[in-house]
Formats: structure tokens, C-alpha cells, sequence
């Protein structure tokens, strides 16, 4: 009886070695041959799972956003039951960036997947509803009107640390440190009147 396979762990064993790949050599060195090559698998096995390069980059791009939950579960998780919002978010955020080895290829391949997408939006399906999905919950967090407005700052700000992170512009202390004021002023309630 031949041996079944998990096709999700087939699929995730050709996105780990489409990671290894762009983290190394770029996205454009990303191609069926280089990440068969990477996989120890024929570049028709790569085809028999996904069919096109960006179906490739989407799945891989799905897996880091898996890991980046799973992140922040265990993030959230070690926060005890009900924590409060400031440090909910800031544990939201920092189980993102790329402040481990483990995050940091993760960092590097959701970057270049970002930058593949801004050429290529067909191949971005997915990314809008989970950043709706994330803003959402942190502007549920803040106090005080223009709370969606306070949480987009926020996401940019994640994004933003996480590209100097990953290009060596700051230190992990230095971009905790940015994260903490700005949680300082979004957590703030603004008064009503000094916004007008």
C-alpha cells in the first residue's frame, strides 16, 4: 500500500524552502527550479502543488502569516487572562517583529512578498482582510474617538520598525523603545476639544 502523504506538509516544506531562498538570494531568485533545488524534491513535484509563482508566494506568504498568529497566541497567552490593552498590544506587535532568527526570515519573506505584490496586486488576495481583521481589534483597544485612525498608526508603525529591524537601522531595544512611546501616546485618552 503506497505510503499517503500530507499534502499541507508537502506544500509547507516547498514554502520553508521558497523562504530559505528569498531570504538568501532575494525574491526575484525565486523561481520552481531554485525552490525544487532547495527542497531536495524534482522542480515537477513543485509544479504537481502549485502551479504558478505566485500561487507559491501566496502559500508562503499564508505560512508566515500562521506563524506570526501563532506568535501572537503564545504572546497573548503568557499575559494571564484579561490583560490590559497596553500590554495586549504591545505584545500583539512585538510577537511580529523581526526580533528572533525564526521572525526574521519570516520578516524578510513577508518584505519581499509586500514589495513582489505592489507589481503584482492579483497576487495579494489575502493581506487585506487579515490587516482589517488586525485593526479592527487594536482600534477596539484604544480609548477616546479616532480610534481606527490611532490603530492604523499603529500598524504602520509595526510595519516600519520592522523594516528598519530587518535592514539593521535599529536594534531590538531601540525599536521597543519606539513601540513603548508610541503606546504611550495612542493609549492616552485624546480630550475631545484639543482634537478640533
Amino acid at each position: 500500500m503506497p505510503k499517503k502523504v500530507d499534502r499541507h506538509e508537502r506544500r509547507t516544506l516547498i514554502a520553508d524552502a521558497l523562504m530559505r531562498v528569498a531570504a538568501r538570494q532575494g525574491m526575484e531568485a525565486v523561481s520552481l527550479r531554485h525552490v525544487a533545488t532547495e527542497a531536495g524534491v524534482s522542480p515537477g513535484l513543485v509544479q504537481h502543488y502549485f502551479r504558478t509563482k505566485d500561487e507559491m508566494m501566496a502559500f508562503a506568504m499564508a505560512v508566515v502569516r500562521e506563524r506570526n498568529q501563532a506568535r501572537i497566541t503564545e504572546a497573548i497567552r503568557q499575559l494571564g487572562e484579561r490583560p490590559a490593552p497596553r500590554p495586549l498590544l504591545r505584545a500583539m506587535i512585538a510577537a511580529v517583529l523581526p526580533l528572533t532568527e525564526e521572525s526574521r526570515a519570516d520578516g524578510q519573506v513577508a518584505l519581499a512578498f509586500l514589495a513582489y505584490t505592489a507589481v503584482r496586486p492579483d497576487a495579494a488576495a489575502g493581506i487585506g482582510e487579515g490587516t482589517r481583521q488586525m485593526l479592527t481589534f487594536m482600534a477596539h483597544l484604544l480609548p477616546g474617538p479616532d480610534r481606527e485612525e490611532r490603530a492604523a498608526g499603529l500598524l504602520a508603525l509595526m510595519e516600519g520598525l520592522g523594516i528598519y529591524l530587518l535592514g539593521g537601522h535599529y536594534t531590538a531595544e531601540q525599536a521597543l523603545a519606539a513601540l513603548d512611546a508610541q503606546l504611550d501616546l495612542v493609549l492616552a485618552a485624546p480630550d475631545v476639544a484639543e482634537l478640533r
